[in-house]
């Protein structure tokens, strides 16, 4: 490994050696049900990889999924994971049923959105019972198992009260957030033909109302098979204000859960006994450089795998309090959401996470006593660029863990949040996607946290690192790959009967292995991984290969820089690459010879020579999708001629238009 990443592997956080984890039990189990001697995580790990398909079963009994018939096979172990073979064949359960199995008193959701002061809550019975008054709302109307129900909707209980309840019938739920433009809505809704869609009358961002409607409106007019359209007055006191006369088959929320009612009596929660890769989820590709694909995925695997994430990798109960800053447009929502099934609580917020001011989730944190507290790494880099200090203005007694994706979280990203949020804390980088709805490595209260790394693969995912002539590599850059099955893959893509868009997404690179899209280092020392960006973006300077993630780790350490985005150029023969640096300055602030002559040096010491940009260039804007990623194949393929037709899925779509006739990138 070169210098730059020995420095990164500095030890942060070490676990407590009198602690006992879900985890330790979890081996303590497996020794005595096995006769083996497992002491350490990573001897724990193997065995997970190599005997999958026990270890899966050990994973439905520990987490103790509710289910109505047991299974008569895990997987049939001589099946390759390029066959997407079947999990838990012959089961019979429920997902909603899973989630709301604890009907109780405690709270299930705490409520909240830019804007508001309040917080609204529901216990674990209250949110049992209205998922009973919208399930039979939806029965009313027709839905009914395989009917795709859709929510173009903020993160509120809404959101998660119509969800459990198309899981209780066996509809399939999907969702996109109200920052999503109609065409972005509409490349991935007018696919999958929704029967009934949520949606709200507006919503608060940034310190401004938006009015919602008008995008609705045009979103019904692209979606012919809409039954119903069900409107909740999010930023109104009532119905009575809300004007929704000229939307098709529309309604207010009050007078759709009526139909559900049974008089003063909640009607009857009954949960369809499905298989276990009944559909659940439909989630999708970010659509940056063309439609949407449309995932798949199931209840069974969507449930044991968030199970084990949260319970054994997480060592989340009962008592814990989770945030998650996320939107329902991203796979995080369906993460956070399965927490329930430990019966725990959620803290919902809407809105942007620095308004009213940028303190504000962190007052949140000590008012609710958050234990978990997730976001975007951007999120925390916003957060130390402000100058916030939470360690010397908040309490955060409560506060134990700390989990970041979307992106690679910085090393200095580490050193802000250990000494300047909470020094007794548990920094898990987590990575995965939307793919798999989970994570390939994550949090671990069974090992250190090390500066810049992720701390180690997940139980039962047989990740590797691997060359392009696909061998393992340790302590080098290639390729995140899955070498055997796991529950929560996607049980296929929308309309895609022939698995032809399947197998080319995950199966085309190396024959019969999972290549994930990621580059990657798995540091041979400590076992933990570093991200490097996308792998489609990865760089390749005279035969060299490198992730973006390296420059930017340097990039943003300069203050004048706002953001920036590294980018490989390809001569029109496709014979060289050289890689262009594109800058967006802080407001003010000069773009200098002498800054790009800086960071040349910069980049040279701490990298190498053949890291050195071609060129840096500066740029007014860098786009993004909705999800906050930054999105460098666009501009890759912009800088190579191509056109980028698919804008929905961009927050900023007209950035785009930046990269394109650019003097300096003519000649090559």
């Amino acid at each position: 490994m070169d210098s730059s990443r020995e420095e990164a592997a500095m030890q942060l956080w070490t676990p407590e050696k009198t602690r006992v984890t879900q985890m330790d039990r979890l081996r303590e189990r497996i020794n005595l049900k096995y006769s083996l001697k497992l002491e350490s995580y990573s001897q724990l790990y193997n065995w997970s990889v190599e005997n999958y398909s026990e270890f899966w079963e050990e994973v439905w009994n520990f987490t103790d999924i509710v289910f109505s018939r047991t299974f008569q096979q895990v997987i049939d172990k001589n099946a390759n994971i390029s066959e997407i073979p079947r999990w838990f064949t012959g089961s019979r359960l429920n997902y909603a049923e899973n989630l709301l199995r604890w009907n109780d008193d405690r709270i299930a959701l705490y409520s909240t959105a830019e804007g508001r002061d309040n917080v609204i809550t529901r216990t674990h019975r209250q949110l049992r019972d209205n998922v009973a008054i919208y399930a039979a709302a939806m029965k009313k109307m027709g839905i009914s198992k395989g009917d795709r129900v859709v929510g173009y909707i903020p993160n509120c209980c809404e959101a998660i009260e119509g969800m459990l309840a198309a899981a209780s019938i066996g509809a399939i739920w999907s969702s996109t957030s109200p920052d999503f433009g109609v065409s972005g809505v509409l490349d991935r809704f007018t696919q999958i033909e929704p029967k009934l869609i949520f949606s709200v009358n507006a919503v608060v961002y940034n310190g401004k109302t938006h009015n919602h409607l008008v995008k609705l409106k045009q979103v019904v007019q692209g979606l012919p098979e809409l039954e119903k359209v069900v409107i909740i007055p999010y930023v109104v006191e009532d119905d009575k204000s809300l004007d929704i006369a000229d939307i098709r088959n529309s309604c207010t929320l009050k007078e759709f859960l009526e139909t559900g009612k049974e008089g003063e009596s909640t009607p009857e929660l009954e949960f369809e006994q499905l298989p276990f890769d009944h559909p659940l989820f439909i989630m999708y590709s970010s659509g940056t450089t063309g439609a949407p694909k449309c995932m798949v995925h199931s209840a069974g695997g969507t449930l044991i795998q968030h199970n084990k994430e949260h319970q054994i990798h997480g060592n989340t109960t009962r008592d814990d309090i989770i945030i998650y800053f996320t939107t329902t447009g991203w796979m995080m929502w369906n993460w956070l959401v399965g927490a329930l099934s430990i019966g725990c609580s959620l803290v919902l917020y809407d809105g942007s996470p620095v308004k009213p001011t940028a303190s504000y989730i962190w007052d949140l944190i000590d008012r609710l006593g958050v234990t978990i507290f997730g976001g975007s790494a951007k999120l925390f880099a916003i957060y130390d660029e402000r100058g916030i200090k939470p360690a010397e203005s908040h309490s955060m007694k409560t506060l134990h863990t700390i989990l970041s994706t979307g992106s690679p979280l910085k090393p200095d990203t580490y050193d802000y949040l250990y000494k300047d949020v909470k020094k007794d804390l548990l920094v898990g980088s987590i990575t995965g996607g939307t793919d798999l709805i989970s994570c390939f490595a994550g949090q671990n209260w069974t090992i250190p946290v090390y500066r810049g790394q992720i701390q180690g693969r997940n139980l039962g995912m047989a990740v590797e690192c691997w060359s392009e002539e696909g061998k393992a590599v340790w302590g080098e850059s290639g390729e995140l790959v899955c070498t055997k099955p796991f529950p929560c893959m996607p049980t296929y893509f929308w309309k895609d009967p022939e698995g032809k868009k399947y197998h080319n997404a995950y199966f085309n690179k190396f024959k019969g292995i999972w290549a994930h899209g990621d580059y990657c280092t798995i540091d041979p020392k400590t076992g933990g991984i570093v991200m490097q960006g996308r792998s489609d973006g990865t760089l390749n300077p005279q035969g060299v290969r490198f992730g973006s993630a390296e420059i930017y780790n340097i990039v943003e350490a300069y203050k004048e820089i706002q953001d920036s985005v590294c980018v490989g150029q390809r001569t029109k023969d496709g014979s060289e690459e050289r890689v262009v640096l594109f800058l967006k300055m802080v407001p003010e602030v000069e773009f200098t010879d002498d800054l790009c002559t800086r960071l040349r040096a910069n980049i040279r010491m701490q990298l190498s020579a053949r890291h050195v940009p071609s060129l840096i260039l500066e740029i007014a804007d860098i786009p993004y999708t909705q999800s906050g990623k930054k999105v460098e194949v666009a501009i890759r393929k912009i800088l190579n001629g191509e056109k980028i037709l698919h804008r929905g899925a961009y927050s900023n779509p007209e950035s785009l238009d930046l990269y394109e006739n650019i003097p300096q990138l003519k000649a090559f």
